[in-house]
């Protein structure tokens, strides 16, 4: 298990300095207190653009038994959050008669899912 965590580290020192900084900027941020919207809008930037949230999901998936399941159960309820929300949308939409305007946006979701899921897979595939 040692051996695994060592390797881990060796070949993902980047992502996890990144996720690093990341931590320790918001942390100084909320000692100087810096408005806490901003540093989460900063952290969710930088995470998001440099995969930092790939990188942090990877770390928490090393845990044996829990971790691949706490993964898999933090990203899932994303996509349904996503896919619900559009459904509530769009019942309200359609009953103002809003047809057209409807089908404009669930395919505007359904592009953005593909590019959440396409950039999760390049995310892994390019390194950093």
């Amino acid at each position: 298990m040692l051996a695994k965590i060592k390797e881990f580290f060796a070949v993902y020192w980047k992502p996890m300095a990144l996720v690093g900084s990341i931590a320790l900027s918001v942390l100084l941020g909320a000692m100087f207190d810096v408005n806490a919207k901003v540093l989460a809008l900063w952290a969710v930037t930088v995470g998001l653009v440099t995969n930092g949230f790939v990188a942090l999901a990877t770390l928490v998936s090393l845990v044996p038994i829990l971790g691949p399941v706490l993964v898999k159960l933090l990203s899932l309820p994303f996509f349904y959050m996503l896919n619900g929300i559009g459904y509530l949308v769009s019942l309200l939409a359609i009953k103002k008669g809003y047809g057209v305007e409807v089908i404009s946006h669930r395919f505007l979701t359904i592009i953005l899912l593909i590019g959440v899921v396409i950039g999760y897979i390049l995310g892994n595939l390019l390194p950093i």
